[in-house]
């Protein structure tokens, strides 16, 4: 379920990988019910008993999501980059790139619900 906040964030937000962030979001938000979404940190960030992950909206060159606890996370998922105990990053280039990590971003929200319980 989408928010009005994140909507009208959306709308307002002037960056070149709109539609990338866009996409992404719609994925996100359709992998289970149960995933909510808001603006902290002025970005979008997805959250189900917890915050899961936020956009970098800064981001021109590409979309970047920041997985807060991504590295608590259960699973092999191989485009999660970075090696710290806590957050981990997935960067996404063009809506092809969105596409094909679909799958990935559904296993991930599949495995946070799991953890969250």
């Amino acid at each position: 379920m989408s928010t009005q906040d994140v909507d009208t964030w959306m709308a307002a937000y002037d960056n070149p990988q709109k539609a990338l962030v866009q996409r992404i979001r719609e994925i996100i938000m359709a992998a289970d019910e149960r995933m909510e979404e808001t603006i902290k940190w002025q970005a979008p960030t997805f959250m189900y008993k917890g915050n899961l992950a936020s956009f970098f909206p800064k981001a021109k060159a590409h979309a970047s999501l920041m997985f807060h606890t991504g590295a608590e996370i259960p699973g092999d998922f191989p485009h999660l980059e970075g090696d710290g105990d806590k957050a981990r990053t997935m960067k996404f280039a063009d809506l092809d790139e969105v596409e094909d990590r679909k799958g990935e971003l559904e296993a991930i929200v599949a495995a946070w619900i799991a953890m969250k319980g």
